[in-house]
């Protein structure tokens, strides 16, 4: 709120120097005032929809760092709402850390430049990059969700930002403003092939040499299409087509839990011994 007000103020000095006319002003305040009470009822909405017993609860207890996180984010759609497509907390009435977590998705052209403007903004300071993931969703167009999480060690914040592309959509690396995303953006190429333009050295980071497909993709076979064994008569490691033999297994079909009859006892499973003592006819028989 701090920020929005910082921002009226710095346009009503350009205006009053002539810099920006009245009607642009009012422009520009209608469209703050919209993006505000529009994130306001989001978060109002989403708080309202904890359900007990089939009948909605109208009040959410709420915590002062709920309250500053629901602040921060109607400042950053205030100054970025081209930029942001969504915004909200999630797991916002998870009491156990005071809070819940901050969630902006963005489109993919927009995704470096979102990050930039957390991490360089004077409220928000999210300078620790701590990794970078994806997900796949084979059911959607845009199959991954790739998501990046910042923390602002001055306010003790975290925030993750996520984007949605397809197979063939590139994102800007974010290695630019955040080296540390280097290993991160390699390995989301290297198990799901999403494709980091501007980065200074996109290649595989865990499969191996010349390796085909992107084993964390939902569609790529568990087995793999190849395997690597040692050829002795080359003395070197090979690679060849996957080959599941199973001519060396012995399946043993037997099972110490089926000796039993069906709905008997254990003893009756086995011969009771004889009560009667043996003759000398049957001692002279298993002779």
């Amino acid at each position: 709120v701090g920020v929005v007000e910082f921002r009226e103020r710095r346009f009503k000095g350009l205006k009053m120097r002539g810099l920006l006319c009245s009607e642009g002003l009012q422009a520009w305040r209608k469209i703050t005032l919209g993006a505000r009470r529009y994130f306001r009822a989001g978060v109002v909405s989403m708080q309202n929809q904890n359900v007990e017993g089939g009948a909605a609860q109208t009040s959410s207890p709420t915590t002062p760092m709920l309250e500053t996180q629901t602040k921060f984010m109607s400042s950053v759609l205030d100054m970025i709402p081209g930029w942001i497509t969504a915004a909200k907390i999630h797991k916002a009435h998870d009491l156990t850390h005071n809070g819940g977590e901050m969630v902006l998705e963005v489109a993919p052209e927009n995704t470096a430049n979102v990050l930039r403007f957390l991490q360089m903004h004077t409220n928000a300071q999210f300078k620790c990059f701590i990794d970078c993931t994806a997900v796949d969703y084979p059911q959607r167009a845009k199959r991954f969700t790739v998501l990046y999480n910042l923390l602002s060690i001055k306010y003790n914040a975290r925030i993750r930002v996520h984007t949605f592309v397809d197979e063939v959509t590139p994102l800007e690396s974010a290695t630019r403003h955040f080296p540390a995303a280097d290993w991160f953006e390699r390995e989301v190429w290297d198990m799901y092939g999403v494709f980091f333009y501007n980065h200074p050295d996109l290649r595989r980071i865990l499969t191996d040499y010349g390796f085909e497909g992107h084993p964390q993709r939902k569609d790529f076979p568990l087995s793999g299409f190849v395997e690597v064994r040692y050829d002795d008569s080359s003395k070197r490691v090979v690679t060849e087509p996957i080959e599941i033999t199973q001519e060396y297994r012995s399946f043993d079909y037997t099972s110490p839990w089926e000796v039993f009859p069906e709905g008997g006892r254990p003893r009756d499973a086995f011969p009771e011994p004889s009560s009667t003592p043996p003759t000398e006819n049957s001692s002279e028989k298993s002779k």
